[in-house]
């Protein structure tokens, strides 16, 4: 158990800084929309969502602040419950928490989240997201895997 804690610990204290971190160069760095290729299938866009995964919710950020706090709190509270007691999850659920937390930060300090991660091809544009909503589908992806191989 403390080796796991100390396997999440950490991680989840990298994913924040880094997701933190990339979003005040983001606005540092680029205007409002001004988008940087750096792949044919990638590019670095800047873009202000105001509302949940994709632009759902518009303008409900102090909602959707209010809504990460309550589940960031319930994750912490009740993780072995939600997940089971096995500290292989803690790793996922570190990384959760940090993408839960860092877009948390983002919506009360800015009324807004930094997104900047634009996949792309041709004509197909995958909304941008950042560094805490990949911690976000890396954690889900490991927990659902785990809860698989658990149930094996």
């Amino acid at each position: 158990m403390r080796r796991a804690l100390l396997i999440a610990l950490p991680l989840a204290i990298v994913a924040l800084a880094l997701d933190q971190a990339t979003k005040v160069w983001t606005e540092r760095a680029f205007a409002l929309g001004e988008s940087l290729p750096l792949l044919p299938f990638l590019s670095f866009t800047y873009v202000r969502n105001q509302g949940a995964a994709w632009g759902m919710f518009q303008g409900a950020h102090y909602v959707l602040a209010a809504f990460g706090i309550v589940a960031a709190l319930a994750i912490c509270l009740f993780w072995r419950k939600l997940f089971g007691p096995h500290p292989r999850f803690l790793p996922a659920v570190g990384l959760l928490l940090a993408g839960i937390v860092g877009n948390v930060i983002d919506r009360v300090r800015l009324g807004y989240v930094v997104d900047f991660i634009h996949v792309h091809w041709g004509s197909w544009h995958f909304p941008c997201f950042n560094i805490a909503d990949s911690a976000i589908c890396i954690a889900v992806g490991l927990l659902i895997l785990l809860q698989w191989e658990r149930k094996r």
